[in-house]
Formats: structure tokens, sequence, C-alpha cells
């Protein structure tokens, strides 16, 4: 075995190494931006809390989420039940808690059909231009032009009501903007002298857009999709509070809401701790998605 074969091997099998180290290295940088800035580090750190909280709830809920004790319903905060129960004797802050999951897995899934979908509209219709660029933006100019709320309700009233439809038609609404923000990405590249030099080297076009377009608007993108999230949360306790998202006995926040309103006056409970945890995870997503800005701006002097 020659030198030079050596000095290759050795290259190779250190450049994933490398990789890694870069990759975790920036990562670290990005979350220490992030908690220097107090208002995106109180979004970080209340994110971080609705994950830990969704993964170990059945664990940490001190009762059965759908627990029904007829004897202790609307009882007020107390040492037994610290955010009281409701109106079917159920352990409001174990409903909560649970909720977190659903809450969670909404915001998962869509930002699985979001992201993709609108990065893959955007760099495509900045890229090719011409009638394709044409009708993706007219078809994203006719979504956006209807409140997010109203064309999901119009969507699950198509589908039917249900968690699962609620969460498809989020998703079809949510898109638009992130192609948006994609394509004027695009068109900010798309004749830069790299992807010039790509055309020259052979590369197809669909291997430009995925190489070399995309990885540019992924930081752009992520911090579109954090900020949506604000949305999908309201969108999807708005469904819920109205019937349409998550059915009972489901501890959906939305729905939650939707069943205390009756009891409101004399039970406030029943929709102030629902509706915070509301208030406090879309407060905290947007807090992270402009702390996502700041740090992932090559402005900043990164």
């Amino acid at each position: 075995m020659t030198m030079n074969s050596i000095d290759i091997g050795t290259a190779a099998m250190t450049t994933p190494s490398r990789t890694t180290y870069t990759a975790r290295s920036r990562l670290l940088r990005v979350v220490k931006d992030l908690l220097a800035n107090p208002s995106s580090g109180f979004g970080f750190v209340v994110i971080t809390i609705l994950l830990v909280t969704a993964l170990v709830a059945p664990w940490i809920a001190p009762y059965e989420p759908n627990m029904i004790d007829l004897g202790e319903a609307l009882q007020p905060p107390s040492a037994g039940h610290l955010f009281g129960t409701d109106e079917l004797g159920r352990d409001v802050l174990s409903r909560i808690i649970h909720g977190s999951r659903i809450s969670l897995a909404i915001i998962t899934i869509v930002s699985v059909i979001v992201g993709p979908l609108g990065l893959l509209v955007g760099t495509t219709a900045g890229y090719f231009g011409g009638w394709y660029d044409t009708v993706m933006m007219r078809i994203t100019d006719i979504f956006l032009s209807f409140p997010s709320l109203i064309l999901s309700l119009a969507f699950v009233a198509a589908l039917g009501a249900s968690l699962e439809n609620a969460i498809i038609a989020i998703g079809l609404t949510a898109w638009p903007p992130i192609a948006r923000l994609a394509r004027a990405e695009t068109l900010t590249f798309r004749n830069a002298d790299y992807i010039s030099a790509s055309r020259m080297q052979g590369a197809s076009r669909l291997r430009i857009i995925i190489k070399s377009i995309m990885p540019m608007c992924l930081p752009s993108v992520l911090v579109r999709v954090t900020l949506s999230m604000a949305t999908v949360i309201l969108t999807a306790a708005g469904l819920g509070f109205l019937g349409l998202g998550a059915q009972p006995p489901l501890p959906e926040w939305g729905a939650m809401i939707a069943t205390g309103r009756r009891y409101m006056l004399d039970n406030w409970w029943l929709v102030a701790f629902p509706g915070g945890a509301i208030l406090l995870v879309s407060l905290a997503f947007n807090l992270l998605g402009d702390g996502l800005r700041d740090a992932l701006d090559p402005k900043q002097g990164h």
C-alpha cells in the first residue's frame, strides 16, 4: 500500500467525523446564542419543558386524564388538585399535561408536511420560472388570500371532524408562506457564480436545486416554520374549540376550553389554565423564532 492510498483512506475516514463535529459545534453555537438572549432563552426553555412534559406525561401526571369522579366535580385548585377539576371530576392539570402530547404531535406532523412542501414548491418555482412559476405562485396566492383558520375550517368540513383531519387541514394551509419565502431566496441564488459553475459541470437542474439551492434556503425556512408553529397551535385550538378538531374525551387544550366555557363564570380555572398553556406555548414559539432568525442570520457576524 502506497503513502498516497494511506492518506486518501485517512481523509475518507476523518471527513465524516469532521462533518459531524462541525454540525455539532454550529448547533451548540446556535443554542448558546438563543440562551444569551433573555426572550429567545425563555422561548427555548418553555419549548424544552413542553418536549420533556410530552415525553414523560404518563409518569408525571398525578391522575389519569380521563378518570371520572363526579364526587370531585368542579373542585377549585387545591393541594389535591393543583389546577382544580372539571365538570366530570377529571383533574385539569393531568389533562393539560397529557394535552401537551397532542400539541406536540400536531406541531411535529405539520412541520414535516409544510417544511418540505413549501421548500420544494418555492425553490422549484424560483429556479424554473416561466409558466411553472406563474401557476405555482397563483395557487399560493389563492391559499394566502384566505385566513388560515377559515381555510382550515373549510377543509375540516369537507374531510370530517377529527384530530387527524384537523392536522391535514392545518398542513394544507400552512405551506404557502414558506413557499413564498423559499422562492424569494431562490431568486437571489439562481444566478450566483457557484450555480453557474454547477451548470457548466453538467449538473442536472434537480441536483442543483437539491444540493445547492435548498441548503441555502434552509435557515430562513427553519425560522419561518418555527414562527408558524404559534399559528398552528392557535388554529388547532380554534378547531378544537369549535368541535372540529380533537374529539372528547381527548384532552386537547382548545376542546378543554370549549367544554369549560359553560362553567367559566363560577369556575374560572376550567378555561384559565388551558388558555394559559396555549398562550405560553404560542409566545414561546414566537420568541424562539425571533431568536433563531438572529442566530442564523449571517449578517450578525457568525
